[in-house]
């Protein structure tokens, strides 16, 4: 989709309600319901971080989506994974947006003050680094070249809109992970690489707002 038309569109998202929970629920594993359900009979303290989801131009004023691949560290349980900008609450930050607007400057170059925040969406609990992870969606209308963080990013993702909105890009892929072996897990398809668990689960409610407005 042309970004022009995009950004006349998206502001329609503020006053819509959040799917929540439920559009999280349509990108998790069977695995991952089991864990939630844990979690909710024994609440434990977690750590706190935030997300953004980030849409922009490309040179050809084509929309896109802004994903990470993170970098291969042995003791993260999401390294070398697809992932949005973003990481842990510092005492700095006055709020989680502030946070998230914090962390996508780290790792990709993005100054705050060139991200308009466009909505707040639902908080998602991550069982495996037991993480309450905040995700915000903002546009980035004039976008400079992206400067990579590279103790933590080794490349960019970035997703044609028209594919993250294809039905065509949502299946079911048969992974072992560090704590399933051979499980179905749904999944997108975005520039090749298989988005799931969290991400795909944030993706998810993206996916049903901009549903609503595009």
């Amino acid at each position: 989709m042309n970004f022009d038309d995009f950004s006349i569109r998206i502001p329609k998202i503020k006053n819509l309600p959040l799917p929540g929970e439920a559009s999280h629920l349509k990108m998790a594993p069977q695995f991952r319901l089991e864990e939630l359900q844990t979690a909710r009979e024994k609440p434990q303290i977690t750590k706190k971080a935030a997300v953004m989801a980030l849409f922009y131009p490309d040179e050809a004023n084509i929309t896109r989506l802004l994903l990470i691949l993170r970098k291969s560290h042995p003791k993260d349980v999401h390294s070398n994974q697809i992932g949005f900008p973003g990481g842990q609450v510092e005492a700095e930050d006055i709020d989680m947006m502030a946070t998230a607007l914090r962390e996508t400057h780290e790792e990709v170059g993005v100054e705050p003050n060139h991200i308009k925040v466009i909505k707040s969406l639902t908080e998602i609990y991550i069982p495996p680094s037991n993480f309450n992870v905040h995700p915000f969606m903002g546009i980035y209308t004039n976008p400079k070249p992206f400067l990579l963080q590279e103790a933590e990013v080794e490349e960019l993702v970035e997703v044609p809109l028209v594919d993250f909105m294809d039905d065509a890009n949502i299946f079911i892929e048969e992974m072992t992970t560090s704590y399933a072996t051979n499980v179905p897990v749904p999944a997108f398809k975005l520039n090749g690489y298989t988005v799931w668990g969290a991400t795909g689960m944030m993706l998810s409610e993206i996916r049903i707002l901009l549903q609503q407005v595009l």
